[in-house]
């Protein structure tokens, strides 16, 4: 359990935060949301005690342990696999050091002995002979290997080293747990590990995250950073996010009956409670959500920005045709004779090589030459690109927003309607002066997805495009690629995204095959399950 009382921290004019009072509860997992900005990491460091609120305070339960995912990945370079993830319990680590070290003397005193065995205690008291065991199980439950618990952390690559420190985290039954992001860099295998971890995790869980697929998995609440105060609900993400918006129609409806909203507030609720997952969290959020009032449900200050992919022209029937397809990179092999056609309502997603997925896509805009094989585009289409790294679209230049965005304006260039637009996207009022090159990343996704709604192509190709974004920006990206009537290729690592937007999937294979399939993202999943395919 822990417990904020009438926290407040400024920085400067800017309230971050004002008279916050919360418990967060074991059995529970919180789902700390709010807008970019809006302190959700700040929030954690205090709970942490890395910062120092200016009012109230923070306060645990007697004994109980706190842990946090360091983001350091540099920290613990001299130490071993193994031994990092035992650094999750501080007070276990320094017994356990302490007792080797004792015995490895050469001269070993009585005092030495009496020493060793009241560390021997107090080591059996900490679990600490299960200790490499777990360890073990948390490494390889996320995919890090026997074979590399023994190295040294400096040996190991970017991703494996984030996946140690999430291990270090979960070590040793933690009273608290706090996360944030702690699905950046992890594969699809080790998120549904963590998934099934903090399904069952008996304590208490806090974590930050912008994977909403991974908030309606694990969290039994919704902690809303909103207005400098942070709002309670139960349920999870997208029960939240529904809530909101149901809130917000009801506001704008103030003459509708009180009976009316209550009945509508009621379908929404029951249909919630239905629709709940089978997991330990999902039974006990059913039971509390069947006692949430009309007053319980609260619009949010959150902006979406509004994106809406309209086509210029109607697609035919003949779209893309790929045929013996292949690309290499330094001598490997990215993809071989790959050969598909693309069907006009067609919602493609790439799933494998993060070079093999970019290098297709860069060969099918033409922005790179494929070692063998042909493509071509149907004589209806035209191509709207999402480049991963699209840094070059800003790199040096001085205009400002309005005036960069002009260029890929080809039906109105008109002041007011480029400030409409970018209003939309959020840039507003001064905002639209900004120079492009010093804008944030998710400025500059906002500004790419906006580049390509004023292209009106039928045909888009994404990459990566929820990178960078906020939760809102996310989702108003997803509402407006469902909607969107083209076809599509696309790739990403929200699972949300990709169920809810790809009818086909086609994934390439380590030996630069490809798997082609018209099917759901967790239809997909359950068949390669089915199949025995990893």
């Amino acid at each position: 359990m822990i417990q904020v009382s009438n926290v407040g921290l400024r920085y400067g004019d800017r309230k971050l935060f004002e008279d916050v009072n919360i418990k967060f509860t074991p059995g529970n997992c919180y789902g700390l949301i709010g807008a970019n900005g809006a302190g959700k990491s700040t929030f954690l460091k205090i709970l942490s005690g890395e910062i120092e609120p200016q009012e109230g305070h923070v306060s645990m339960g007697k004994d109980e342990r706190l842990s946090v995912l360091k983001q350091n990945h540099f920290e613990y370079d001299e130490f071993t696999v193994l031994d990092t993830v035992i650094m999750g319990n501080k007070r276990l680590y320094e017994v356990k050091t302490e007792k080797d070290a004792i015995y490895m003397k050469e001269d070993f005193s009585d005092e030495d002995g009496m020493r060793a065995a009241e560390l021997e205690g107090e080591f059996a008291d900490l679990n600490g002979w299960e200790a490499d065991s777990e360890a073990a199980t948390l490494l390889n439950g996320l995919g890090i290997g026997d074979e590399l618990h023994y190295m040294q952390m400096k040996e190991l690559e970017g991703s494996e080293k984030v996946k140690v420190l999430l291990a270090q985290a979960l070590f040793g039954k933690p009273d608290v747990l706090l996360l944030d992001e702690p699905t950046n860099h992890l594969d699809l295998k080790a998120i549904q590990w963590l998934e099934e971890f903090l399904i069952n995790f008996e304590n208490t869980v806090i974590v930050v995250s912008h994977d909403r697929h991974f908030l309606n998995k694990v969290c039994t609440h919704i902690a809303d950073l909103d207005f400098g105060k942070i709002q309670l609900y139960v349920g999870n993400y997208d029960f939240w996010y529904e809530s909101s918006q149901l809130a917000l129609k009801m506001a704008s409806e103030q003459n509708k009956k009180k009976e009316e909203k209550i009945k509508e507030l009621q379908e929404f609720i029951a249909r919630f409670s239905a629709n709940a997952s089978k997991s330990k969290q999902a039974t006990s959020r059913k039971k509390m959500l069947d006692k949430i009032e009309l007053d319980d449900i609260r619009p949010s200050s959150r902006k979406y920005p509004f994106i809406n992919f309209q086509i210029g022209r109607e697609i035919g029937n003949d779209v893309l045709t790929v045929d013996g397809l292949t690309a290499t990179q330094e001598g490997e092999v990215l993809f071989k004779d790959i050969r598909f056609m693309m069907n006009k309502e067609d919602k493609i997603v790439l799933l494998g090589n993060p070079h093999a997925k970019t290098a297709l896509m860069d060969i099918l805009m033409g922005q790179r030459e494929a070692d063998s094989g042909t493509y071509k585009w149907g004589v209806t289409t035209s191509q709207s690109y999402f480049e991963n790294d699209h840094d070059k679209y800003f790199t040096g230049s001085e205009k400002s927003l309005v005036e960069w965005l002009r260029q890929y304006s080809p039906e109105d260039e008109t002041e007011s309607f480029l400030r409409g637009f970018l209003g939309r996207m959020l840039f507003s009022g001064e905002e639209v002066k900004k120079s492009p090159s010093v804008l944030s990343g998710g400025e500059k996704v906002r500004c790419m997805l906006s580049k390509m709604m004023l292209s009106s192509a039928n045909v888009l190709l994404l990459d990566e495009p929820t990178n960078h974004l906020d939760l809102e920006s996310i989702q108003a990206l997803n509402e407006g690629l469902i909607r969107f009537k083209g076809a599509m290729i696309f790739t990403s690592h929200d699972h949300q995204f990709i169920q809810t937007i790809a009818n086909r999937i086609i994934e390439i294979q380590e030996d630069g095959s490809i798997l082609d399939k018209q099917l759901t993202y967790d239809e997909f999943l359950e068949w390669k399950e089915a199949q025995g395919i990893k």
